[in-house]
């Protein structure tokens, strides 16, 4: 867990959405929000990447793209190459930022998620549209070989859209912005009570909380889901590492 904070908080070091997963000496990221570039950088060489899956166009899970940029494009001659898996208009965001057409094709090989199953080196990845912005996605990573696997909810404001990625014993490592909840109207995030249900109804084998909002109380969070499903639960925080 290299990032797990949402988009503002006062938890110190809690910065944005960016989860490292490795297998056979490989490594994909999930999101790379605010601030979690040097994380990344202190963790693995960020130029030997498979690939960077972005989950959505909100800057707190993609926004330090730019130092990844900047890292493959002055800390190598010739400049290095990652590929970055997001929903469409992901470049053209960030070459907004800078006014500068082609800023992020100098070092990243920006292309659109597939909505099959795919390998990506040492993974299989598997992507479903979710419920938060116009395109949104949760992913499920599996080691090639392995039957159970990783599922990250990015941001998601309906708990059923992640019920077709999900296999009985997988890790659901999602998103619990509103804590014990209640979400409020109009707000695309899921709360305690819609991730316990998700997990029983889908038999996961273990609950990772992640990205809660500041001013909600964790262990009550925790609780929450606890009520509706009997399996282990635990709130990430950045540096944790966890065996899938």
């Amino acid at each position: 867990m290299l990032g797990a904070g949402p988009a503002y908080t006062d938890r110190p070091g809690a910065t944005g959405a960016a989860y490292l997963v490795r297998a056979g000496g490989e490594a994909l990221l999930l999101d790379l929000g605010q601030g979690s570039f040097p994380a990344l950088a202190s963790r693995v060489e960020p130029s030997t990447l498979r690939a960077v899956l972005v989950s959505h166009l909100h800057p707190d899970h993609f926004i330090d793209l730019v130092p990844l940029r900047h890292y493959l494009f002055y800390e190598f001659s010739p400049p290095r190459r990652v590929r970055v898996l997001g929903p469409a208009g992901l470049a053209d965001r960030i070459d907004a930022l800078h006014a500068e057409p082609g800023f992020t094709a100098a070092s990243l090989d920006v292309e659109a998620v597939a909505r099959a199953s795919q390998a990506i080196g040492a993974f299989v990845v598997e992507a479903g549209l979710v419920t938060h912005t116009d395109e949104s996605y949760a992913f499920r990573i599996t080691a090639s070989g392995d039957e159970h696997g990783l599922v990250y909810s990015g941001d998601c404001g309906r708990a059923a859209d992640l019920l077709p990625l999900v296999r009985p014993g997988d890790t659901l490592l999602t998103e619990i912005s509103f804590g014990a909840g209640p979400v409020p109207p109009g707000a695309l995030h899921l709360d305690g009570p819609a991730v316990g249900e998700l997990a029983a109804a889908a038999h996961v084998g273990r609950v990772l909380l992640t990205h809660l909002q500041m001013g909600f109380d964790p262990e009550a969070a925790i609780a929450a889901v606890r009520e509706r499903f009997a399996g282990a639960v635990d709130l990430v925080a950045p540096g944790l590492i966890s065996e899938v």
